[in-house]
Protein backbone atom coordinates (compact mmCIF):
# COMPACT_ATOMS: atom_id res chain seq x y z
CA UNK A 1 0.00 0.00 0.00
CA UNK A 2 1.36 3.57 -1.03
CA UNK A 3 1.69 6.04 2.32
CA UNK A 4 2.54 9.56 2.79
CA UNK A 5 5.94 8.51 4.34
CA UNK A 6 6.70 11.71 6.20
CA UNK A 7 3.96 11.68 7.80
CA UNK A 8 3.30 7.93 9.33
CA UNK A 9 3.29 7.74 12.90
CA UNK A 10 3.43 4.36 14.86
CA UNK A 11 0.37 4.04 17.09
CA UNK A 12 1.31 1.15 18.79
CA UNK A 13 -1.22 -1.86 19.18
CA UNK A 14 -4.40 -0.48 19.63
CA UNK A 15 -7.48 -2.19 19.61
CA UNK A 16 -9.46 -2.34 16.41
CA UNK A 17 -12.73 -1.93 16.55
CA UNK A 18 -13.92 -2.26 13.18
CA UNK A 19 -11.97 -4.83 10.24
CA UNK A 20 -12.84 -4.52 6.71
CA UNK A 21 -11.40 -7.72 4.98
CA UNK A 22 -11.73 -8.02 0.95
CA UNK A 23 -14.59 -6.08 0.35
CA UNK A 24 -16.13 -5.62 -3.14
CA UNK A 25 -19.39 -4.49 -4.15
CA UNK A 26 -20.91 -4.36 -7.49
CA UNK A 27 -24.32 -3.47 -8.92
CA UNK A 28 -26.17 -4.87 -11.79
CA UNK A 29 -28.55 -3.01 -14.04
CA UNK A 30 -31.63 -4.47 -15.85
CA UNK A 31 -29.81 -4.81 -18.63
CA UNK A 32 -27.45 -7.07 -17.17
CA UNK A 33 -24.92 -4.67 -17.20
CA UNK A 34 -22.43 -5.07 -13.99
CA UNK A 35 -21.24 -1.49 -12.24
CA UNK A 36 -18.46 -2.68 -9.95
CA UNK A 37 -18.07 0.47 -7.27
CA UNK A 38 -15.75 -0.99 -4.30
CA UNK A 39 -13.08 -3.36 -5.50
CA UNK A 40 -10.86 -5.61 -2.52
CA UNK A 41 -10.58 -2.97 0.30
CA UNK A 42 -8.97 -3.76 3.10
CA UNK A 43 -8.76 -1.74 6.01
CA UNK A 44 -9.33 -1.88 9.81
CA UNK A 45 -10.42 1.50 12.44
CA UNK A 46 -9.08 1.72 16.00
CA UNK A 47 -11.29 1.99 19.13
CA UNK A 48 -12.13 5.82 19.26
CA UNK A 49 -9.99 6.43 16.30
CA UNK A 50 -11.59 9.47 14.20
CA UNK A 51 -10.57 8.32 10.50
CA UNK A 52 -11.45 9.81 7.63
CA UNK A 53 -11.82 8.12 4.03
CA UNK A 54 -10.76 10.74 1.74
CA UNK A 55 -11.20 10.24 -2.34
CA UNK A 56 -12.98 12.12 -5.37
CA UNK A 57 -16.86 12.13 -5.65
CA UNK A 58 -18.67 9.33 -7.19
CA UNK A 59 -15.72 6.80 -6.05
CA UNK A 60 -17.65 4.55 -4.03
CA UNK A 61 -16.95 6.56 -0.29
CA UNK A 62 -20.91 6.56 0.22
CA UNK A 63 -21.70 2.91 -0.43
CA UNK A 64 -18.96 1.77 2.02
CA UNK A 65 -20.15 3.66 4.65
CA UNK A 66 -23.82 2.24 3.89
CA UNK A 67 -22.66 -1.28 4.13
CA UNK A 68 -20.66 -0.22 7.13
CA UNK A 69 -23.88 0.82 8.52
CA UNK A 70 -25.88 -2.08 7.42
CA UNK A 71 -27.57 -0.41 4.70
CA UNK A 72 -26.51 -2.13 1.87
CA UNK A 73 -24.66 -5.54 1.54
CA UNK A 74 -21.56 -6.42 0.15
CA UNK A 75 -20.82 -8.47 -3.03
CA UNK A 76 -18.11 -10.25 -1.39
CA UNK A 77 -16.09 -9.74 2.08
CA UNK A 78 -17.27 -8.69 5.06
CA UNK A 79 -16.60 -5.94 7.83
CA UNK A 80 -16.57 -6.97 11.48
CA UNK A 81 -17.84 -5.01 14.74
CA UNK A 82 -15.23 -6.31 17.15
CA UNK A 83 -14.86 -9.35 15.62
CA UNK A 84 -19.40 -9.86 14.94
CA UNK A 85 -20.27 -9.61 11.03
CA UNK A 86 -22.19 -6.28 10.07
CA UNK A 87 -25.70 -7.49 9.25
CA UNK A 88 -28.32 -5.10 8.91
CA UNK A 89 -28.72 -1.70 10.73
CA UNK A 90 -27.66 -1.55 14.29
CA UNK A 91 -27.86 0.90 17.36
CA UNK A 92 -23.85 0.24 17.63
CA UNK A 93 -23.96 2.14 14.06
CA UNK A 94 -24.92 5.68 14.26
CA UNK A 95 -25.14 7.25 10.86
CA UNK A 96 -25.09 11.42 9.83
CA UNK A 97 -26.19 11.81 6.02
CA UNK A 98 -25.61 14.24 3.87
CA UNK A 99 -28.60 15.53 3.73
CA UNK A 100 -30.22 16.42 7.17
CA UNK A 101 -33.13 14.16 7.85
CA UNK A 102 -34.74 15.85 10.40
CA UNK A 103 -38.80 15.03 11.20
CA UNK A 104 -39.67 18.79 10.75
CA UNK A 105 -42.67 18.03 12.52
CA UNK A 106 -41.00 17.49 15.73
CA UNK A 107 -39.08 19.46 17.77
CA UNK A 108 -35.14 19.85 18.92
CA UNK A 109 -35.84 17.68 22.06
CA UNK A 110 -38.35 15.26 20.07
CA UNK A 111 -36.06 14.62 17.08
CA UNK A 112 -32.91 13.77 19.63
CA UNK A 113 -34.85 11.49 21.74
CA UNK A 114 -36.80 9.73 18.65
CA UNK A 115 -33.83 6.82 18.83
CA UNK A 116 -34.76 6.15 22.69
CA UNK A 117 -37.90 6.08 22.73
CA UNK A 118 -38.39 3.81 19.66
CA UNK A 119 -36.22 1.75 22.05
CA UNK A 120 -38.88 1.87 24.76
CA UNK A 121 -36.64 4.30 27.42
CA UNK A 122 -39.32 6.21 29.56
CA UNK A 123 -40.01 10.13 28.63
CA UNK A 124 -38.35 11.51 31.65
CA UNK A 125 -35.29 9.28 31.22
CA UNK A 126 -35.24 10.02 26.87
CA UNK A 127 -35.52 13.96 27.35
CA UNK A 128 -32.65 13.88 30.34
CA UNK A 129 -30.45 11.68 27.79
CA UNK A 130 -31.15 14.03 24.90
CA UNK A 131 -30.91 17.11 26.96
CA UNK A 132 -27.33 16.45 27.78
CA UNK A 133 -26.21 15.90 24.51
CA UNK A 134 -28.47 19.05 23.16
CA UNK A 135 -26.04 20.68 25.32
CA UNK A 136 -23.10 19.25 24.88
CA UNK A 137 -23.76 20.28 21.00
CA UNK A 138 -24.61 23.99 21.78
CA UNK A 139 -27.97 23.86 21.50
CA UNK A 140 -29.29 24.83 25.25
CA UNK A 141 -32.07 27.16 24.66
CA UNK A 142 -33.66 25.63 21.43
CA UNK A 143 -35.23 22.10 22.67
CA UNK A 144 -38.47 23.64 21.47
CA UNK A 145 -37.22 24.84 18.45
CA UNK A 146 -38.62 23.58 15.13
CA UNK A 147 -36.35 22.44 12.34
CA UNK A 148 -37.63 25.38 10.08
CA UNK A 149 -36.42 27.53 12.98
CA UNK A 150 -32.77 26.66 12.74
CA UNK A 151 -29.75 27.33 10.27
CA UNK A 152 -28.40 24.42 8.51
CA UNK A 153 -25.27 24.40 10.65
CA UNK A 154 -27.68 24.07 13.73
CA UNK A 155 -29.99 21.42 12.06
CA UNK A 156 -26.53 19.46 11.62
CA UNK A 157 -25.56 20.02 15.44
CA UNK A 158 -29.22 18.01 16.03
CA UNK A 159 -28.54 15.28 13.47
CA UNK A 160 -25.07 14.76 15.55
CA UNK A 161 -26.63 14.91 19.23
CA UNK A 162 -29.50 13.06 18.40
CA UNK A 163 -27.12 10.05 16.52
CA UNK A 164 -25.21 10.33 19.95
CA UNK A 165 -28.43 9.92 22.16
CA UNK A 166 -28.39 6.49 20.52
CA UNK A 167 -25.37 5.55 22.31
CA UNK A 168 -23.37 4.19 18.78
CA UNK A 169 -20.55 2.47 19.25
CA UNK A 170 -19.61 3.70 15.81
CA UNK A 171 -20.84 7.21 14.76
CA UNK A 172 -20.49 7.09 10.42
CA UNK A 173 -20.52 10.60 8.71
CA UNK A 174 -21.51 11.06 5.27
CA UNK A 175 -19.98 14.74 3.70
CA UNK A 176 -22.14 15.89 6.77
CA UNK A 177 -21.05 19.51 6.12
CA UNK A 178 -20.60 19.36 2.16
CA UNK A 179 -23.86 21.30 1.22
CA UNK A 180 -22.53 24.35 4.26
CA UNK A 181 -20.94 27.49 3.44
CA UNK A 182 -17.56 27.64 4.19
CA UNK A 183 -18.06 29.54 7.11
CA UNK A 184 -20.17 27.58 8.59
CA UNK A 185 -18.08 24.53 7.62
CA UNK A 186 -15.31 25.34 9.51
CA UNK A 187 -17.21 25.84 12.62
CA UNK A 188 -18.53 22.43 12.67
CA UNK A 189 -15.60 21.15 11.69
CA UNK A 190 -14.40 22.97 14.93
CA UNK A 191 -17.40 21.52 17.10
CA UNK A 192 -17.41 17.96 15.81
CA UNK A 193 -13.80 17.69 16.49
CA UNK A 194 -15.01 18.87 20.87
CA UNK A 195 -17.53 16.49 20.53
CA UNK A 196 -15.39 13.77 19.55
CA UNK A 197 -12.79 14.84 22.50
CA UNK A 198 -15.73 15.07 25.01
CA UNK A 199 -17.56 12.04 23.87
CA UNK A 200 -15.20 9.41 22.80
CA UNK A 201 -16.66 7.22 19.58
CA UNK A 202 -15.03 5.53 17.24
CA UNK A 203 -15.68 7.93 14.39
CA UNK A 204 -15.49 6.94 10.21
CA UNK A 205 -16.00 10.72 8.74
CA UNK A 206 -16.42 10.46 4.72
CA UNK A 207 -15.38 13.40 2.71
CA UNK A 208 -14.04 14.61 -0.88
CA UNK A 209 -12.37 17.34 0.70
CA UNK A 210 -8.19 17.76 1.71
CA UNK A 211 -8.18 19.99 3.52
CA UNK A 212 -10.59 18.64 5.59
CA UNK A 213 -9.79 15.75 6.22
CA UNK A 214 -6.40 16.49 6.87
CA UNK A 215 -7.73 18.87 9.66
CA UNK A 216 -10.37 16.28 11.32
CA UNK A 217 -8.28 12.86 10.63
CA UNK A 218 -6.09 11.00 12.96
CA UNK A 219 -5.34 8.61 9.96
CA UNK A 220 -7.16 8.81 6.16
CA UNK A 221 -7.49 6.26 3.84
CA UNK A 222 -7.58 6.94 0.71
CA UNK A 223 -9.66 6.01 -2.15
CA UNK A 224 -9.13 5.84 -5.45
CA UNK A 225 -11.32 6.28 -8.27
CA UNK A 226 -14.32 3.77 -9.60
CA UNK A 227 -14.20 1.07 -8.59
CA UNK A 228 -12.41 2.50 -5.60
CA UNK A 229 -9.69 0.51 -3.99
CA UNK A 230 -7.02 1.56 -1.36
CA UNK A 231 -4.87 3.94 -2.79
CA UNK A 232 -2.98 5.22 0.13
CA UNK A 233 -2.61 5.44 3.77
CA UNK A 234 -1.80 8.44 5.47
CA UNK A 235 -1.11 8.71 9.81
CA UNK A 236 -0.91 12.33 10.97
CA UNK A 237 1.21 13.50 13.71
CA UNK A 238 -0.22 16.95 13.41
CA UNK A 239 -1.12 18.15 16.88
CA UNK A 240 -4.33 19.66 17.74
CA UNK A 241 -5.92 22.02 17.18
CA UNK A 242 -5.03 22.15 13.66
CA UNK A 243 -3.93 25.31 11.51
CA UNK A 244 -5.00 25.04 8.14
CA UNK A 245 -2.00 27.56 7.58
CA UNK A 246 0.87 25.34 8.97
CA UNK A 247 3.33 24.58 6.57
CA UNK A 248 3.45 20.82 7.92
CA UNK A 249 -0.22 20.88 7.03
CA UNK A 250 -0.13 22.30 3.43
CA UNK A 251 2.75 20.06 3.00
CA UNK A 252 0.52 16.83 3.89
CA UNK A 253 -2.41 18.69 2.06
CA UNK A 254 0.05 18.53 -1.11
CA UNK A 255 1.35 14.99 -1.18
CA UNK A 256 -2.32 13.99 -0.82
CA UNK A 257 -3.52 16.26 -3.70
CA UNK A 258 -0.86 14.83 -6.10
CA UNK A 259 -2.11 11.01 -4.77
CA UNK A 260 -5.78 11.51 -5.46
CA UNK A 261 -7.53 10.60 -8.89
CA UNK A 262 -9.51 13.11 -10.38
CA UNK A 263 -13.34 12.55 -10.75
CA UNK A 264 -14.63 11.03 -13.88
Amino acid sequence: METGNIHLTNKGASKNKISCSHLSKSFFGLNGTITEVLNNINLTVAENEFLVILGPGQCGKTTFLNIMAGLETPTSGEILLEGEPVVGPSPKRGMIFQRIALFPWKTVMENVAMGPKLQGVGKKEREEKAAYYIKLVGLEGFEKAYPHQLSGGMKQRVGIARAYTNDPEVLLMDEPFGHLDAQTRYQMEDEVLRIWEQAKRTVVFVTNNIEEAVYLGDRIILFSRCPATVKAEYSLNLPRPRQYTDPRFLELRQEIAAQTDLAL
